[in-house]
């Protein structure tokens, strides 16, 4: 997927801490969204399509990744 990371407004969770190690997502066009590490803005950003974000979305909210 090839996607315009140049302008993305970058935000992170309301549930995130001060300790400085959050990930933060924005939403692009055609319902792409973006996931970074915040300490590291410059770097590397994963992008997923609506429907991979989606799946994860439904994965989450079901405990798939609970420990």
């Amino acid at each position: 997927m090839n996607t315009d990371l140049s302008r993305p407004e970058w935000f992170k969770s309301s549930r995130s801490t001060s300790s400085g190690e959050c990930v933060e997502a924005a939403h692009f066009a055609g319902g792409a969204v973006g996931v970074r590490d915040s300490k590291d803005p410059a770097g590397p950003a994963l992008t997923f399509g609506p429907r991979q974000w989606d799946s994860f979305l439904i994965a989450v909210r079901a405990g798939t990744f609970d420990r």
